[in-house]
């Protein structure tokens, strides 16, 4: 169904064409000025400064050991190992781009929904060829998803846009709407297409290569749905059961997460605010302009100076709309995708704190020999071995994520800064104009 959809699609007129995103490097910045909020806002809203020795770090070489090691879907062969090495010690050395763009809409009998065209460029020896284009949906993504938190539960996936429907409108998605997912959807699959483990993932790339057809035959491999079912009600027993004593490190990495969900889920509230009083004031001022030039209609000696008030006010609107564009586009995307970071951190401790409940509760068993201690011993034993893999692949993990994440705030703040200050010169020489003016009518 999903091939027969996908092979005919009904191009919608007005769908807005893609460009590529992208990650910036960041420099350190305050933020966002609201005389009451700016108490919260301080430097140390994000702990950017904090000292990088908290947590222990592992070598680079350690941790993609242990990374592949527990990892199954890694690839084995001696050409993907040496791609996986230069991509670690030259991270200046890309191989794989990705570019998210041309949205469809495809409407049947039962749904409407989104395609998204995905162009991959590679030099990869494990790739069939150099260029693949493909076609996707918000589901398939969704899938891509699921499959690397399953192979790889202690990594830090990048986090997919909400799927969410705006109720009362006639049609499912407006333009809007599809582009700021596309461009959320690009950054999703570079941030896997950047990371040196998940880059190298089986189903990463049969989604960036295969056709619907081939994508659909490949999701229905693997375990069943009563196995499935199975495995998800032992996560929610050990989930419930919780782990005895958590580590001290991943003590700390478990309050740093909170602290920081509170932060940026409050940054993100007054940003989204501040973006929507600027909004209102931006409709407000285009409406100033018009009312000058009917003004100087009944004033003949005062034409001249309300003419060049109204272009005045029409060149500050220009200025406020520019700056709005700069922070919908750089600063709120940014924000809101560590917001759903935090969220998908705490689902990567729930899953390591799941492992390791399964070891505590052999361990337990051995202890009041509730079973075959040899068979336990055993079990333990390996239980024991990805209990470390896990462990060591979320520090190494944890560490290139809080790298990234510093460098993304304090890019987005940076460059918003900028954008402000930019702004009020325009907006003062405006001012200036004006004073002008008005000592010319005087």
């Amino acid at each position: 169904m999903e091939g027969e959809r996908l092979a005919s699609p009904a191009r919608s007129s007005g769908l807005p064409a893609g460009g590529a995103g992208g990650e910036s490097p960041g420099v350190d910045a305050p933020l966002l000025g609201s005389s009451g909020s700016s108490t919260l806002l301080q430097a140390e809203v994000l702990d950017l400064d904090e000292d990088e020795d908290d947590l222990e770090v592992f070598s680079k070489d350690a941790s993609l050991m242990d990374m592949n090691s527990f990892s199954p879907m890694m690839p084995t062969s001696p050409l993907s190992m040496i791609n996986q090495i230069k991509f670690e010690d030259e991270p200046d050395l890309k191989d794989l781009f990705i570019t998210v763009d041309e949205p469809e809409s495809h409407v049947t009998t039962i749904e409407t929904f989104i395609t998204y065209r995905i162009i991959t460029k590679t030099s990869r020896g494990e790739f069939d060829s150099s260029e693949f284009e493909v076609r996707r949906r918000y589901q398939d993504f969704l899938w891509l998803k699921g499959k690397l938190e399953e192979a790889h539960p202690t990594l830090i996936i990048p986090p997919l846009p909400e799927k969410f429907i705006v109720k009362g409108m006639v049609e499912r998605f407006n333009d809007d709407f599809i582009e700021t997912r596309r461009k959320a959807l690009h950054k999703f699959l570079n941030r896997i297409a950047d990371h040196p483990t998940l880059t190298f993932n089986e189903d990463f790339k049969v989604f960036l290569t295969a056709q619907a057809w081939e994508l659909s035959s490949h999701k229905k491999q693997g375990p069943g749905l009563l196995s499935r079912m199975g495995q998800t009600v032992r996560a929610v027993a050990l989930s419930m059961r919780g782990v005895k004593s958590r580590p001290e490190e991943f003590m700390e990495m478990n309050n740093f997460i909170e602290v920081f969900s509170q932060k940026i889920n409050l940054i993100d509230k007054i940003s989204q605010r501040i973006y929507k009083e600027e909004r209102e004031y931006s409709d407000e001022m285009k409406e100033y302009g018009p009312i000058h030039i009917l003004w100087s209609a009944s004033e003949e000696d005062l034409v001249d100076t309300l003419k060049g008030i109204a272009s005045c006010i029409d060149k500050c609107s220009k200025a406020t709309e520019k700056r709005m564009s700069g922070l919908s586009e750089a600063l709120l995307p940014v924000v809101h995708e560590y917001v759903l970071y935090s969220e998908m951190l705490m689902g990567v401790m729930k899953r390591r704190d799941q492992i390791q409940a399964e070891l505590d509760s052999k361990v337990e068993a051995l202890t009041y020999k509730k079973a075959d201690t040899d068979l336990l011993t055993e079990e333990i034993g390996k239980l024991e071995d990805k209990v470390e893999c896990a462990n060591n692949a979320l520090k190494a993990d944890w560490e290139r994520w809080r790298h990234n994440m510093q460098n993304d705030i304090k890019s987005a703040f940076t460059d918003m800064a900028e954008e402000n200050i930019q702004y009020y010169e325009q907006i003062r020489n405006r001012g200036l104009e004006k004073s002008n003016s008005f000592y010319d009518l005087t």
